[in-house]
């Protein structure tokens, strides 16, 4: 980089500027070629294989499951993390370790952890009473809740922290509560943050499969989501179908990536 702040051509860069450069290029066509892959297989068949009933009912479960679950994630991530960022919260380090944890967890392992729990007799009592979790729908919104819960407390208790606190110091000197503080002046500061938050969330929960394997498994037009439909598509040799619907969950994902994208770019636009 040069004193007027534009980065040199690479030629002029130095050797390990091109080294560099050469490992990027090397791990962008590496990544590349991965989404490259699921394209050319599964374009051809697209509208064809996507255009069956069990398609439309993975991506009717996948979108129903994934929207409730991700404003569950989100209504439980807020209160969480304003605890952990604006109050002395009891064990608060050891909540925050505990949650780490499990983000580095197996998601297989998270739907084993929700299997114990839901075939134990506190489980069996559960569903005595109507709330049937294991091999059930409802399993899947329980799975994403455990994959996505300490993903977005993470990132809400980031964008709490990076919040100007100086506002809410203000808002309380002139007689706001905790409350009406964290909604009037928090909130609406960190809404970029938080919409890109529930973006995000969303499609992890679209894509999300480890963790409900366990929990429910898959079960054609009844728990089959469109990670789902891929599994079952590829037990059965129906490669062609599974590629097509891969393709499909690459869209979306690409969706959610461009909203969040647009979403940091309002925000930066906002701080200029």
């Amino acid at each position: 980089m040069n004193l007027s702040g534009k980065p040199k051509a690479p030629w002029k860069q130095g050797a390990f500027s091109l080294i560099s450069i050469g490992v990027a290029l090397l791990v962008i066509c590496f990544v590349g070629s991965a989404v490259a892959a699921i394209m050319v297989a599964g374009l051809p068949d697209l509208w064809e294989n996507l255009n069956t009933k069990e398609v439309h009912f993975s991506l009717m479960l996948s979108l129903v499951t994934a929207g409730i679950s991700s404003a569950l994630v989100l209504l439980l991530a807020l209160p969480t993390a304003y605890a952990l960022t604006r109050t002395r919260m009891p064990f608060k380090r050891l909540s925050e370790i505990l949650l780490e944890l499990t983000m580095s967890l197996p998601y297989i392992l998270l739907g084993l952890a929700l299997l114990i729990v839901f075939s134990s007799p506190f489980g069996k009592w559960l569903k005595s009473h109507g709330f049937r979790v294991v091999f059930s729908p409802m399993g899947i919104i329980m799975a994403h809740l455990l994959v996505n819960l300490p993903y977005a407390i993470r990132l809400v208790r980031d964008a709490f922290e990076g919040a100007d606190s100086r506002l809410e110091f203000i808002a309380q000197t002139l007689g706001a509560g905790p409350f009406q503080t964290f909604a009037t002046v928090l909130l609406p500061g960190c809404r970029v943050e938080l919409v890109s938050t529930l973006i995000l969330v969303w499609s992890r929960a679209m894509g999300e499969f480890g963790a409900t394997l366990m929990l429910v498994g898959i079960t054609r037009m009844k728990t089959e989501t469109l990670p789902g439909s891929i599994y079952l598509n590829i037990t059965t040799g129906n490669n062609e179908a599974a590629m097509s619907t891969a393709v499909l969950i690459l869209g979306i994902s690409a969706l959610a990536q461009v909203l969040s994208h647009f979403a940091g770019r309002r925000k930066k636009d906002e701080l200029r």
